[in-house]
């Protein structure tokens, strides 16, 4: 039997990457290695150019430290930043139109809520992750789309695409999702909103725990 990959942890920026937080990524994915396999930018309401600005210096540190580099929303900017891979809202765009404008290489991964029918569609259109959430409620997004831990079970025991597991994780929460299979678990709020290191490492222990 395969051996499975442990969960991994896929982090998501705050909405200001501004001021130090360059130190603080680094910090973070210094903590993680071998944990923090993926980082988000996302960042609103800034034009690409200012966008691109402040996404360049963290996807260097990403890259320094072999962490995938995903752009959130902006096929356009993922483009142009040759970026890893990009991540789709359901109003974001189409995986099939992302697939021709970054390529095969491309990590592609689609918002499904809390939908076993928006995650096959996403399947099927050829996305390389589904994230489904939110499972708790979370202080950094509005939480229209409450999901369950058999869900994540579900996708895990019949659908090969990986699972990224969003919305409130934290280290005190987060067991049921790796024991329900989740591949990602994506932290935003309880990484950033204090000490990132410590914060990862908590996520760490967990993971190792399961």
């Amino acid at each position: 039997m395969a051996e499975e990959i442990p969960t991994q942890l896929y982090l998501i920026s705050p909405l200001d990457v501004s001021g130090d937080f360059p130190e603080r990524l680094e910090r973070a994915l210094e903590a993680g290695k071998g944990v923090v396999t993926a980082f988000q930018f996302r960042v609103k309401g800034l034009d690409q150019h200012d966008a691109a600005a402040l996404a360049e210096p963290l996807q260097e540190i990403c890259a320094r430290h072999e962490v995938a580099f995903i752009v959130n929303d902006s096929i356009a900017l993922a483009k142009r930043l040759g970026a890893d891979g990009v991540h789709l809202g359901q109003g974001d765009g189409d995986v099939r139109e992302a697939r021709d404008e970054l390529g095969r290489e491309a990590q592609i991964g689609v918002t499904c809520h809390a939908s076993r029918h928006l995650a096959l569609e996403a399947g099927e259109a050829g996305a390389d992750y589904v994230a489904f959430g939110a499972f708790f409620p979370s202080c950094t997004k509005e939480t229209e789309h409450q999901a369950e831990t058999d869900l994540l079970e579900w996708w895990h025991e019949m659908v090969e695409i990986p699972s990224v597991a969003i919305g409130g994780i934290t280290p005190d929460n987060c067991r049921p999702l790796i024991d329900a299979g989740a591949d990602f678990l994506a932290v935003s709020g309880a990484v950033w909103s204090g000490d990132e290191v410590a914060a990862i490492e908590a996520f760490a222990e967990q993971i190792a725990a399961a």
